[in-house]
């Protein structure tokens, strides 16, 4: 029986509808202005490709060390790189101008809360997991696209340290309901973190792949499986009512 669905959110419950490439320059330019309205004597250019280099680093290394640090402390470490120093609410200031950029871009998916609706009137409890490096950023997307209400936990890899796949971060959602792995289910975009952390743990995995088509998810084709593949989060109400092994499938 599953008591508990974990949902992803980005690419899972809501989406992006515009192209990093273009946004994120964009987002960096407004951390740049922030941080010289507030006095910092900043070269605007030269530290708006320096962050946005940094950024790109650092998000190529957690993929492999699924350690997560926040964007808030890469900030500050670039600054102190180049010998300027800012107390952390004018570091905040300037992360909140960077994130109203992408924020405004994403978007909940049409079947999101009529499916988490369905799963609620099933019994079912649910809990969210994040791969993000700043919480704040995720729980105003969260607000913003009206989700809120269906969570009793959300747990953020900001706030504990590690990423998905690393098992902590799901053994921390499971401790929270005091359930065992057999009892849930992970709902995720992702081959590589949602479902290769929930495999591992030993939750039931569902893949929802209608904004999965990533070279990462490509690479992981052949060697993670999902317990199940859906394209919509529609599909999901009805495969968990089908579903009575006590145990993910092989």
């Amino acid at each position: 029986m599953i008591r508990v669905v974990f949902f992803d959110l980005g690419s899972t419950l809501i989406y992006f509808d515009a192209s990093w490439l273009e946004v994120m320059p964009r987002a960096a330019a407004e951390l740049t202005d922030a941080l010289l309205r507030s006095g910092l004597d900043l070269p605007r250019e030269d530290f708006t490709l320096r962050f946005l280099h940094r950024i790109q680093e650092y998000y190529q290394q957690r993929e492999s060390e699924f350690i997560e640090y926040t964007t808030q402390r890469i900030l500050q470490d670039l600054l102190a790189e180049l010998s300027f120093s800012a107390p952390a609410p004018l570091l905040r200031r300037a992360l909140d101008r960077f994130y109203g950029v992408t924020q405004s871009h994403w978007r909940a998916e049409e079947d999101a809360h009529p499916t988490l609706n369905l799963l609620l009137q099933q019994g079912r409890r649910l809990g969210l997991i994040s791969n993000a490096s700043d919480a704040l950023d995720v729980h105003t997307l969260v607000d913003k696209a009206g989700l809120r209400g269906y969570f009793e936990q959300i747990l953020i890899s900001a706030e504990v340290g590690v990423r998905k796949p690393h098992p902590r971060i799901f053994q921390l959602a499971l401790d929270y309901f005091g359930i065992n792995p057999a009892e849930a289910v992970m709902v995720g975009d992702t081959l590589g973190a949602d479902i290769l952390g929930a495999n591992q743990i030993g939750m039931r995995s569902i893949w929802i792949t209608r904004r999965a088509d990533t070279p990462d998810n490509r690479d992981h084709l052949d060697t993670i499986q999902p317990s199940a593949t859906v394209a919509t989060l529609a599909e999901i109400p009805p495969l968990l009512e089908r579903w009575s092994f006590p145990s993910p499938e092989s």
